[in-house]
This record gives C-alpha cells, sequence and structure tokens, in this order.
C-alpha cells in the first residue's frame, strides 16, 4: 500500500461515501474534496465537510496509518493546524493538533471496492518492462489517442524549461536560443553536448557580426571546436586557423569549457567535420533563421529552408586529411525530421505560448506529418500496443517511458487508471 492510493482513491471520490462515518461515530458528508496539493503542507487543500452536521472548510491529510501523522511531526507544524479530516487506511491512533484538539479519522480500508485493491496491487507489483504491460493491449484506443496527445504536450513543457533557461541566459535573444539548440541537435545523441558546449562558448553577437562571411563563421565555430588544434598543411586549414588566431584576439575568445567532438564510430555523413560545415552554410545563407521558421507551419516549408550542404571545401573532404567523392553532402530528410522534432516544434511552441498564443493544433498536424521514431522503447511498445505511426506517437511514448512507467506512476497515467477502474 503506498499514500499515492489513497490519494487517488480520494481525489477521484473512489470509494463508497453512504454511511461514512469517522473511527468515532460522527457522520461524514463531502461537499468538496479539496484541491490536491503537489507541494509541501497538507494533501488536500480547500476541503467542504459536514461532520455530525457541522459545515467544515479546510484541509484533508492523508495517511497510510493515523500515526504517521507524529511520524511525520505533523503536531509540531503550523501548516497543519486547519486539517479538518484525517484519512488514513488503518487507524492505529488517535490524532491531536497542536492546540490539543482531535481532528476526526476516516478509516477508508472499509470503503474501497476489493476489486478496485486488486487491480491496483496487480498492477504496481508487476515485475515486467513497464507494469501494464500484460494489459495494455485492452485499453481503448480512444483513451489512448488522446493520452498520447496530452503526454506529447507535457513534453513540450518540459522542453519549454529548458528553452526559458536558455532564453534568460541569451538576455531574451530569441535567435541566440534557436543557435544553441540547433547546434546542439547538429551534433544528434553522440556529439549533441560537446557542440552544445561549442555553443555556449561563443556570445551570439559575434557571430551576428561574422554571419555574412563562410571562411570567418567557419574558422570561429572549428577553432571553439578544438578542430584547428592538430598539425595539417593544408592552405585551406592554415587560412582557418589564422583568421580563428586573429578572432580570438578581437572577441577574446576562450573554448577551455568546450567538450572535445567525438569520430569514433560514426559514419562519415555524421562526422562532427561535415556537420559543422552544414550548419555554417545554414547560417550563412539564411539570415534572420528564427523569424523564418516561425512562419513555416509544414514539413515541406522546413524542408526546403534547411536543404543546405556543406561549403566549398568539405564537398571533398570528411576530413582536413581525407578526400571524398564531389557531393554537396546534402541535410538528409530524415536528419530535418529530427531537427524538427527536437529543436523546431520546442522554439515554435515556446515562443508561440510566451506571446499568448494556442498552435497546438498547428503543432499536432506538423508532427504527425513525421514517421514513427525507430529506437528500442519505441518497438517494444509496438509489440505490446499498436499506436498512430507518427512522431507524436514516438514522443509521447517516450514521455510515458521515462516519466510514468519507470517511476511507477501508473495512478496518474490515463492507461494506469482504466486498467485500475475496470471491473
Amino acid at each position: 500500500m503506498q499514500e499515492d492510493f489513497l490519494h487517488y482513491v480520494w481525489k477521484h471520490k473512489a470509494f463508497s461515501t453512504v454511511s461514512l462515518k469517522t473511527v468515532n461515530g460522527e457522520n461524514i458528508a463531502i461537499k468538496k474534496l479539496g484541491q490536491h496539493n503537489q507541494n509541501a503542507g497538507p494533501d488536500f487543500f480547500n476541503a467542504q465537510l459536514r461532520i455530525d452536521g457541522q459545515l467544515w472548510a479546510g484541509n484533508v491529510e492523508i495517511h497510510i496509518k493515523s500515526s504517521d501523522w507524529y511520524v511525520h511531526n505533523h503536531e509540531n507544524d503550523k501548516a497543519y493546524d486547519n486539517v479538518i479530516l484525517h484519512v488514513v487506511w488503518e487507524h492505529d491512533s488517535e490524532i491531536y493538533r497542536k492546540d490539543n484538539s482531535k481532528i476526526p479519522t476516516l478509516e477508508l480500508k472499509y470503503h474501497v471496492d476489493k476489486a478496485l485493491l486488486e487491480n491496483y496491487q496487480r498492477l504496481i507489483k508487476s515485475k515486467s518492462w513497464i507494469n501494464c504491460e500484460n494489459d495494455i493491449s485492452g485499453v481503448d484506443d480512444f483513451t489512448l489517442s488522446h493520452w498520447l496527445e496530452r503526454l506529447y504536450i507535457e513534453r513540450l513543457e518540459r522542453k519549454s524549461q529548458d528553452i526559458l533557461k536558455l532564453l534568460q541566459q541569451a538576455n531574451n535573444d530569441w535567435e541566440a536560443v534557436l543557435f544553441k539548440m540547433l547546434l546542439k541537435n547538429f551534433g544528434l545523441k553522440i556529439n549533441g553536448e560537446a557542440f552544445l558546449s561549442l555553443a555556449n562558448s561563443i556570445d551570439y553577437s559575434v557571430v551576428r557580426k561574422l554571419q555574412g562571411d563562410t571562411l570567418e563563421i567557419e574558422a570561429l565555430l572549428f577553432g571553439q571546436a578544438g578542430l584547428l588544434e592538430v598539425d595539417v598543411q593544408e592552405a585551406y586549414f592554415l587560412d582557418l586557423k589564422n583568421r580563428y588566431r586573429f578572432l580570438c584576439q578581437k572577441f577574446k575568445l576562450d573554448n577551455q569549457g568546450v567538450l572535445p567532438a567525438q569520430f569514433f564510430r560514426l559514419r562519415p555523413p555524421n562526422f562532427p567535420t561535415i556537420r559543422l560545415s552544414q550548419f555554417v552554410n545554414l547560417y550563412t545563407l539564411e539570415h534572420h533563421l528564427f523569424s523564418k521558421i516561425m512562419t513555416l507551419h509544414n514539413r515541406e516549408g522546413f524542408y526546403k529552408l534547411f536543404k543546405k550542404g556543406v561549403t566549398e571545401f568539405w564537398m571533398t573532404h570528411y576530413t582536413f586529411t581525407k578526400t571524398s567523392k564531389p557531393s554537396k553532402k546534402l541535410l538528409t530528410k530524415s536528419f530535418i525530421d529530427l531537427l524538427i522534432i527536437n529543436t523546431l516544434i520546442p522554439i515554435k511552441f515556446c515562443y508561440a505560448k510566451s506571446q499568448g498564443q494556442m498552435i497546438e493544433g498547428e503543432i499536432f498536424d506538423l508532427i504527425k506529418e513525421i514517421k514513427l521514431e525507430n529506437n528500442s522503447v519505441i518497438e517494444k511498445f509496438m509489440q505490446l500496443k499498436t499506436v498512430e505511426k507518427n512522431a507524436l506517437s514516438s514522443q509521447a511514448l517516450l514521455q510515458l517511458k521515462q516519466h510514468y512507467c519507470d517511476k511507477n506512476k501508473c495512478l496518474q497515467c490515463a492507461i494506469g487508471n482504466q486498467l485500475i477502474v475496470k471491473n
């Protein structure tokens, strides 16, 4: 038994309210259950109860056992002086406030349906990959579809918190935030953190000043990334190195905190040199990128905007010394899809929210244009329950696994709720 279950039972009134009495025989009639408090203090605020004909307004505290009141030292905490009902699973001790007045206690175990308790215990004690592994296939499509949409918005809300932190650091410069997030995601999983540390090492005002010059931007990024700290006798390399030395003096650059970019186990198209060159080309060719992104509403528009290749030298190279067949090395649609999922939609969502705009419908349409992502978590879910094969589903399922399944939050999950209340 966990307190979360008792919170769930009280919040959803999932118990019989017929002939409710306190442990001392006082009649209880519930007018308002109260507002669930997720922070410190009593569990439910502003409840309204009629106890033996007397109307009470105040808070409700919930415990497994009555004696937990003292275990948690609530008798010495003024925040609990306004508790009007103590709801417990098992009553084992009379409870008093700080002024020695007795608190009415409701013992719930006699009012909860046996099937509800058994469903909860069976679910929460599961040792499977997810608690509902053996039951999720029975969840109806309507419930699942609406829950996945809610989970996706929840995921965007979580990403918005990180974006707002970056925005605060950038003095409310959305272009600077976009620069950092795009550069991070150009690094994908292997070099994402390294590219973010690179972005953090450069004041965006420097990028603005150099944006019209491809070689200057390349020198800035390759130099700050530490990729010019090798011995290469190549004219292009030496030019970048000289330019970077000048930029370091001019803008007082420091790359001590930049993480080293990785080449190991990467296919050549994902080498950090290639990704940085593609990024440079994007920022050289597309000024006011943030404003352009805000005007786009469909995937084809993003494909057109981001259909960029490498700069001239990199058309025939993967590293400063390794040549390749001539190729523009354009960003692929699958790569741009990742940018849409991980950078562009979160930025659009967060910006619209900051402007008081509601664009959930537009975002749903856009994310549903993108194919279901392919990873081990999504594959496992698809084996258990088929969902719509688009990126909204995969992003929502990742949110579900990370923030509900892995944390045993079945009672806060629409799937878990349906399975617990079934007969």
